[in-house]
């Protein structure tokens, strides 16, 4: 059902501290904690006695101590310690542990072969670190429905038009014919709309007045991360290849969806903007925007996941689900290709 030899994010780094976290990604449970230097760990969240959950238990120093017998671990899910028989700690007595690494103020978590992870693998934010782009905070939403609902939305730049009307709409959004463009990494929807009034969300934004030449880019990368583009520029000026011009404005959304389970994903996301890196009213004034537009999603999602769960007649793909269809197919084959070399 999900692919596990690749990096999804667990959540914001500042959210994971010297306290016990218990968290649910991929059907696992998972405790996180940080060690005295700041490192981050993560191991499953039972104990392999009676697997009382590790997270009812309590830090000693850099080890987890449980709650029940108090049967100790340290951060590679080994028993260091077991009170009520020191001379013979058990052997079988280990919980798996994940490899986790900080990086773009998110932190990320290998869940599948130990052996295979990677941090060169992690998913680049390009100008992460660039001064003259600004970001937003970014924020965490819960959605109960299965994540690849949430990447066909994100794969779908027709929905604006009907699901964000006071924000990421616009003319031509309804309408103009897409591009559909597989990639090594996932799959690309894309289609510039020429001569057009800006939509809500950005009009205040961009550096001209009037029309614009508008961009929508909407990529979706294995295993499920959304770098979604938006690009402004005065008319005449926007196109396949053409270089930005001064007045160019780019902001792009980087959306990260992690499984919980089957039915409920955990959705972080932050927005990167080519200007105003220190302006903290935009910054908020966007996030702001992008709360209300994204829990809009919300509200279509979870009900999409209930009406396909308990349809009782069949539901009609429309032109604009290739590019969802094309990535949910490329992403199946790379699960059957990893099960099948697991031998499951």
């Amino acid at each position: 059902m999900f692919l596990r030899n690749c990096w999804y994010v667990a959540g914001w780094s500042k959210d994971y501290t010297r306290q016990l976290k218990p968290q649910m990604i991929l059907g696992d449970n998972i405790v996180f904690y940080r060690q005295a230097d700041g490192a981050a760990v993560a191991l499953e969240d039972a104990c392999p006695h009676r697997k009382l959950p590790l997270s009812d238990g309590a830090l000693d120093g850099d080890r987890v101590v449980c709650g029940y017998h108090g049967l100790t671990f340290d951060c590679t899910g080994t028993c260091v310690d077991a009170p009520t028989q020191r001379d013979n700690i058990p052997k079988r007595a280990v919980v798996k542990s994940y490899p986790v690494v900080d990086r773009y103020r998110l932190l990320w978590i290998w869940m599948g072969e130990p052996e295979k992870a990677n941090p060169d693998d992690i998913f680049e934010i390009e100008n992460f670190d660039n001064p003259e782009w600004g970001y937003t905070d970014g924020g965490v939403l819960p959605i109960a429905c299965n994540y690849l609902w949430v990447a066909d939305n994100l794969l779908d730049p027709s929905h604006v038009a009907w699901v964000h009307v006071t924000s990421f709409a616009g003319a031509g959004t309804d309408d103009q014919p897409l591009d559909l463009e597989r990639t090594e990494h996932g799959v690309v929807v894309s289609r510039w709309i020429h001569d057009q009034p800006p939509s809500p969300y950005y009009k205040d934004l961009i550096r001209f007045s009037g029309n614009c030449d508008r961009l929508q880019h909407y990529e979706m990368c294995f295993p499920a991360i959304a770098l979604n583009k938006s690009i402004y520029t005065p008319v005449g000026t926007g196109g396949p290849d053409k270089p930005h011009v001064a007045n160019t404005y780019v902001n792009i959304s980087y959306n990260f969806m992690t499984p919980v389970d089957e039915n409920n994903t955990q959705y972080i996301w932050f927005q990167h903007r080519n200007t105003d890196p220190d302006d903290r009213e935009i910054s908020d004034k966007m996030n702001a925007g992008a709360v209300v537009a994204f829990n809009e999603d919300k509200t279509i999602l979870e009900a999409v996941h209930k009406g396909m769960a308990n349809k009782v007649t069949p539901n009609t793909d429309l032109g604009l689900d290739a590019g969802a269809k094309l990535f949910r197919l490329q992403l199946q084959r790379l699960i059957d290709a990893e099960n099948e070399s697991a031998g499951t």
